[in-house]
């Protein structure tokens, strides 16, 4: 595909408009009335979130996490493992910016603030609700770690099995929760 090809690929968004009458006076609330007609128009993954953050180096960088909740109006929840890239740098700069893009509803929402971890009793919580595979893959998967193969995170996953056999829910790993971003903007 040439550059002049790429160019051309562009849509005309025109199904909507946007007027200060239109939204709601609080944001937040503003936000989930638009979450649920992403839900209701049964748009792929409308929780889906870019997540950027700053590295140690000053660099920025971006990634897709999911929306797990709003808690009190307060924050936008996410859970990831603390010892992840984004983990470090969110350590290092608590300070993160979100977007939302819906374009089967012509419709993005930019959401910057601050990084706070949520308290443990919500993370062990949320933990507890997932599937076991999903609970296995949070202790095996060194996230952000290059491994040497597949079958080495086979066979951390089978320890994992081995070791938490007769406990479901497995326990929430120290490395692993949640963290909200307050909004500040």
């Amino acid at each position: 595909m040439t550059d002049q090809q790429l160019a051309d690929l562009r849509k005309t968004y025109a199904q909507r408009t946007l007027t200060e009458a239109d939204v709601l006076p609080d944001a937040v609330r503003q936000f989930r009335a638009w979450l649920d007609e992403a839900i209701a128009a049964h748009l792929d993954e409308p929780t889906a979130m870019t997540l950027a953050t700053v590295g140690a180096d000053g660099q920025p960088t971006t990634r897709v996490v999911l929306l797990k909740g709003l808690p009190d109006d307060a924050g936008f929840l996410f859970y990831t493992n603390y010892d992840s890239r984004k983990g470090h740098e969110l350590t290092t700069h608590p300070q993160a910016a979100l977007n939302f893009f819906w374009p089967g509803l012509e419709r993005q929402v930019r959401v910057e603030g601050s990084v706070e971890k949520a308290p443990q009793e919500l993370s062990d919580q949320y933990f507890q609700s997932r599937p076991r595979a999903s609970q296995v893959g949070a202790w095996a998967s060194p996230q952000s770690q290059v491994i040497g193969s597949r079958e080495e995170l086979e066979q951390r996953e089978q320890a994992i099995e081995q070791r938490f056999a007769n406990e479901n829910p497995l326990p929430r790993p120290p490395h692993w929760g949640a963290l909200f971003c307050v909004r500040t903007v």
